[in-house]
């Protein structure tokens, strides 16, 4: 059996670990709850909160299941304890020069399960993030990412 690897930054972990703690405190007693207001309504063949409640507490355990599985085998790493090489590593920031768009941009490399583009944190199995692993200030990344190539300028590589 393969395993994929899950990998977290510390605050990738705390956060996930916060969500599950929500899941199991709040949102599974509320789904229970609606579930057995639901039922007190009399008919559930054609009762559509009951269909709903329990549609929902599928996903709250689907989701419950993942998080903890994944929470189970994770290696968290704390960016800011690694040894600064000045390499592009898991968990750094990076300033770079986006020279099709003559803009700058920041990123954090992280897992899979962290990746939030529009907070700035990209997996380092993306196209971007395969591309800046091992580089350094100054080198240029060409990606082949979806949109066509791409070229950046690594700016800064900056451990938090």
């Amino acid at each position: 059996m393969n395993i994929e690897r899950v990998i977290l930054t510390s605050a990738g972990a705390e956060k996930l670990r916060a969500e599950l703690k929500n899941l199991k405190s709040v949102q599974r007693p509320k789904v229970i709850a609606a579930i057995a207001e639901a039922r007190s309504h009399g008919d559930l063949s054609e009762n559509a909160e009951y269909d709903a409640a329990k549609e929902q507490q599928g996903f709250i355990e689907g989701r419950i299941a993942e998080l903890e599985g994944s929470l189970s085998i994770a290696e968290v790493i704390d960016p800011g304890s690694l040894a600064n090489s000045g390499k592009v590593v898991f968990g750094v920031k990076v300033d770079l020069y986006d020279e099709g768009k003559d803009s700058e941009v920041t990123y954090q490399l992280v897992g899979n399960l962290e990746a939030d583009l529009e907070h700035g944190k990209i997996s380092i199995s993306s196209p971007i993030g395969k591309a800046l692993l091992g580089k350094e200030e100054g080198d240029e990344v060409e990606v082949d990412a979806p949109g066509g190539k791409r070229v950046y300028e690594i700016l800064k590589v900056n451990y938090v």
